[in-house]
């Protein structure tokens, strides 16, 4: 039986109420003092010797009342504590000052095959490097990569601090420690970047194009082969592709993209494939995994698959053909299960004939595929998506909702829009931004210029627009920099991307050799 015994605190009222148990020979398993209350677990105490001996402690001076209860505080807390630990998924176990472990979870119990109380964390996982670290720095640690039987485990130290000292210090106690895998982590990344659409339903627009694309959209998503997503700039690629791992079997797993124009060949490389320990960095002895790894059961969107730089296509190639890959400056083969879309606003199979892009990964790329319509081929929702742009426009820069006067229909209808749903998207930004009153007018809307260029017939497309103001770059800047490497420098850029656009334009009577 439990008893819970409330007093006026004073000296020695302790001592008087166990003697009181002790003269009735009763064990006693559990004392909690709390004061002012004292709770004791006394399994042999029935309810004939409680009425004897509730009548003894209230002789006590300052004792106010005894009550029976089902639990002592601290093994309520610590029932509370096992749910909690049982319902964490990930592994979890909590290490004193000396990095030993006091307790963990059945998650990490089931990782390690034991029981790992008692035991150094170094020891644990053979890491002796991180046991150090975790002292040296008083447990305030980055998270780090460890490998624990041949798998790749994020470790995340959270130090747990004891009252602070007379010096104004803040000692550890010790820690807890989260063992991630990478997945696990991506699923946390994913989460932090805005789902714009979460289905094919979500996509606006009601025109033959687009309920075209829904509906081929709907039957690709749900087949586990690599997916080619085109489109001229600012269609939404990317949104078709969220929609696409929405509606697959993977939807549940972390959805993870890559634009491979943003970022040089070094970059794209690291960041897709992940670095083996001490590859990123000398100093640094963890590794780092990729997003193939962190997206492990779920889905890969590159973007601008054109301007993989060649050694990364055979990269790509490989995993592709393999399910395997390693990382930069690794040995060891990675086999993840992970599902690739990509996109272009480019012609592949034109750059498979000019030779700047590998054919065998074209056709890996290119099992399905899906063709984003350009906003001149969906006319019907032209001013649909406007009416939502700006309801979403005056929602973000908080000002009381407007609406598109009737005389901006003919202008929106008319624009050939180059830049398409972006570009419609930021134009009606800018009225709602720059305009006060209620009602956006055809003044408000800054597509003038954009008709103009429209009317231009030596330009034809947004594409062909691009392309020749890249060539004016690069010519000019050739001159002063007459060597791949030197141009890729001062563009920030890979040697390979610069030496294969400048043997597109012809520009260099060697290719702007090295």
């Amino acid at each position: 039986m439990r008893i819970h015994v409330t007093f006026i605190d004073r000296i020695g009222i302790t001592q008087e109420v166990l003697a009181l148990l002790v003269a009735r020979n009763l064990n006693l398993d559990a004392v909690e003092m709390v004061p002012p209350n004292v709770y004791i677990d006394a399994p042999t105490l029935d309810t004939e010797v409680l009425d004897e001996l509730r009548q003894a402690l209230r002789n006590v001076r300052g004792v106010q009342d005894i009550q029976v209860v089902s639990m002592l505080p601290g093994q309520q807390r610590r029932l509370q504590l096992d749910a909690l630990l049982h319902a964490m998924p990930d592994p979890l176990m909590a290490v004193d000052g000396d990095g030993k472990v006091l307790m963990a979870n059945p998650a990490l119990i089931s990782l390690v095959g034991l029981d790992p109380e008692g035991r150094f964390v170094g020891e644990l996982f053979d890491a002796p490097e991180l046991q150090t670290a975790m002292l040296e720095q008083n447990f305030r640690l980055p998270m780090r990569e460890i490998i624990f039987n041949g798998q790749s485990l994020l470790i995340d130290v959270m130090p747990v601090a004891e009252s602070p000292s007379t010096d104004g210090s803040h000692p550890t106690a010790g820690a807890l420690l989260t063992l991630y895998a990478p997945s696990r982590l991506g699923e946390r990344l994913a989460a932090l970047h805005p789902h714009h659409a979460e289905s094919f339903e979500a996509l606006l627009g009601d025109s033959p194009a687009i309920r075209t694309l829904k509906a081929r959209g709907v039957r690709v998503a749900v087949l586990d082969a690599p997916l080619l997503i085109q489109g001229e700039t600012g269609t939404g690629k990317e949104l078709v592709a969220r929609a696409c791992h929405a509606a697959s079997p993977r939807s549940k797993a972390p959805f993870l993209t890559l634009s491979c124009a943003a970022v040089s060949e070094n970059q794209a490389d690291g960041e897709l494939f992940g670095y083996a320990p001490g590859a990123a960095n000398a100093n640094q002895r963890s590794g780092k995994p990729g997003l193939l790894e962190l997206a492990n059961g779920g889905t890969v969107f590159l973007d601008e698959i054109a301007e993989l730089s060649p050694y990364l296509q055979a990269k790509l190639m490989h995993f592709l053909s393999e399910g395997s890959f390693r990382r930069v400056g690794g040995e060891r083969e990675i086999r993840v299960d992970v599902r690739i879309l990509s996109a272009t606003h480019r012609d592949l199979e034109q750059l498979v004939a000019e030779g700047a892009f590998r054919e065998d990964l074209f056709y890996r790329l290119n099992v399905l595929n899906l063709a984003v319509p350009p906003l001149r081929e969906r006319g019907e929702d032209i001013l649909l998506l406007a009416r939502h742009f700006l309801l979403q426009a005056c929602t973000q820069i908080q000002r009381p909702p407007c609406r598109l006067a009737p005389s901006t229909y003919p202008a929106l209808l008319g624009n050939s829009w180059p830049g398409n749903v972006r570009q419609l998207q930021n134009v009606i930004f800018r009225a709602a931004a720059m305009s006060d009153g209620s009602m956006i007018g055809l003044d408000d809307l800054d597509i003038a210029r954009t008709r103009l260029a429209s009317q231009d017939d030596e330009i034809s497309s947004l594409s062909e627009a691009m392309e020749a103001f890249e060539r004016s770059i690069l010519e000019r800047l050739h001159a002063s920099h007459p060597s791949t490497r030197l141009l890729a420098a001062r563009l920030k850029s890979s040697h390979s991307a610069i030496a294969m656009r400048l043997r597109k334009y012809g520009i260099g009577s060697r290719g702007g050799g090295a």
